[in-house]
């Protein structure tokens, strides 16, 4: 029997917009784009020029510490575009898609972390510490996968699992030859894909969010000391791996859920990593005074109409900007549709299963920290989150390390940053402390 870890510290935030499950198309984009920022921690060098004719799995640029990773196209075609910033960035590498899907084939007998190198999967692992894209000269303890996300808007892995069952267990069982494997569920799932899955250790989650942060799960299964690797992996790019060992192919597709306030029929749709977020939004969102987040409301980031798919992201979530909320009386107002973590607003006695549509705006500026202790309510890990955002502000190397850097990633402090009262953007001050960090032990 699996063993239940049960999480009391947290918050669940209900919002309107959830997602239905059903599984919708969409119209092939015009372009498709692998961008470089979300593999974060890669020197990415180009391997292609404009005009180079690709297939699927092919490289577009690889990581220059580590030139045996490679960063694939998820599309047959042409390089349209080789798109550099400010001091010559990389931004993105641009495919015109031929619409054949032509896809290049792997050898899967051999050695399986060349194997996830050369496919380009291998740019999906991330590590702890310091929450980048793993190394795959180490050795890690562990490799831990979370099958459940407990955010708002989230999407539902196990609708996503139905009809993947088999590709799911074979990714598990080739990561099984890496190392250990972990895989955290909620104690909310049912299915035998999940609660039956073999070649790893499966552990039941029951609490509020973040408990399918996989940060909280490794904290409390098997925690990272001074000089220990542990990867992670999403639980979508499990099959991704299974679909390779099973066909020999990369296929970068993603069920991911569109949802928020501001969708007009919010479901789920399947879409290749790097396409064009107009073929979600248009005809279904209100674009005029919404924002488009890549990723999930709590952790992904701001994104116009026109990007692409995150590399990462199981959501696209649209919810109001609030530039023109008009708050009648503001803050006097018994405020019966206004979320609150305490009970400041009348709102609480409508009970928990009250959805809310919240906007973008922070309310108020930056202030001083007050050792409140409200992290600590929202935090289900042992460690004094109050604390380490302090050691990180100040540059103390020292106290960072004692207060646990090594376990956390900034998604950890999302919820913090949702209750803070200090108006803090904590997940970026984590992102630049691991970062610094990451320098000082190179």
């Amino acid at each position: 029997m699996a063993k239940v870890i049960k999480l009391r510290k947290g918050l669940d935030i209900n919002l309107k917009g959830k997602a239905i499950e059903e599984t919708a198309s969409v119209n092939c984009p015009g372009e498709y784009a692998l961008v470089p920022d979300d593999f974060t921690g890669v020197k990415p060098k180009v391997v292609v020029k404009e005009g180079d004719a690709v297939k699927v799995g092919d490289a577009l640029f690889v990581d220059k510490l580590h030139p045996e990773v490679k960063f694939v196209s998820p599309v047959s075609g042409t390089v349209s575009m080789v798109e550099r910033g400010d001091r010559r960035k990389l931004l993105s590498i641009r495919v015109k898609p031929d619409g054949k899907q032509e896809t290049r084939q792997f050898d899967v007998k051999g050695d399986m972390k060349e194997l996830l190198a050369e496919s380009g999967l291998f740019a999906f692992f991330r590590q702890r510490p310091y929450d980048v894209v793993a190394n795959p000269e180490d050795t890690p303890k562990a490799i831990f996968i979370s099958g459940f996300n407990s955010m708002p808007l989230s999407q539902n892995f196990e609708y996503v699992l139905k009809g993947q069952e088999k590709e799911f267990q074979a990714g598990i069982s080739a990561l099984s030859k890496i190392a250990k494997v972990h895989l955290g569920i909620s104690a909310k799932q049912t299915s035998p894909a999940l609660t039956g899955a073999k070649d790893c250790e499966v552990t039941v989650f029951d609490g509020p969010a973040p408990a399918g942060n996989v940060g909280v799960q490794i904290n409390h299964v098997d925690p990272i000391n001074k000089g220990e690797v542990v990867w992670t992996l999403g639980a979508e790019e499990v099959i991704f791996v299974g679909r390779l060992m099973t066909t020999g192919k990369v296929d970068l597709t993603r069920t991911i859920a569109l949802a928020g306030s501001e969708v007009k029929a919010p479901k789920y749709y399947r879409i290749l990593v790097g396409q064009k977020l107009t073929t979600l939004l248009e005809n279904n969102v209100n674009l005029e005074g919404s924002r488009v987040i890549n990723g999930n409301v709590m952790t992904g980031l701001k994104s116009c109409a026109d990007g692409f798919l995150a590399a990462h992201a199981t959501e696209v979530n649209v919810i109001p900007e609030g530039d023109h909320a008009d708050e009648f009386m503001g803050w006097i107002m018994p405020r019966f549709n206004s979320f609150s973590t305490s009970r400041s607003y009348f709102s609480w006695l409508l009970g928990k299963k009250k959805e809310y549509t919240i906007d973008a705006r922070i309310k108020g500026g930056e202030r001083h920290m007050i050792m409140s202790g409200e992290y600590d309510r929202v935090f289900p890990m042992d460690i004094y989150a109050g604390y380490l955002i302090k050691a990180i502000i100040t540059g103390d190397i020292d106290r960072q390390e004692a207060l646990g850097i090594y376990e956390v990633a900034p998604e950890d402090f999302a919820l913090a940053e949702f209750v803070d009262s200090s108006k803090l953007e904590l997940q970026r001050i984590v992102r630049e402390g691991l970062d610094i960090l990451r320098k000082e032990n190179a």
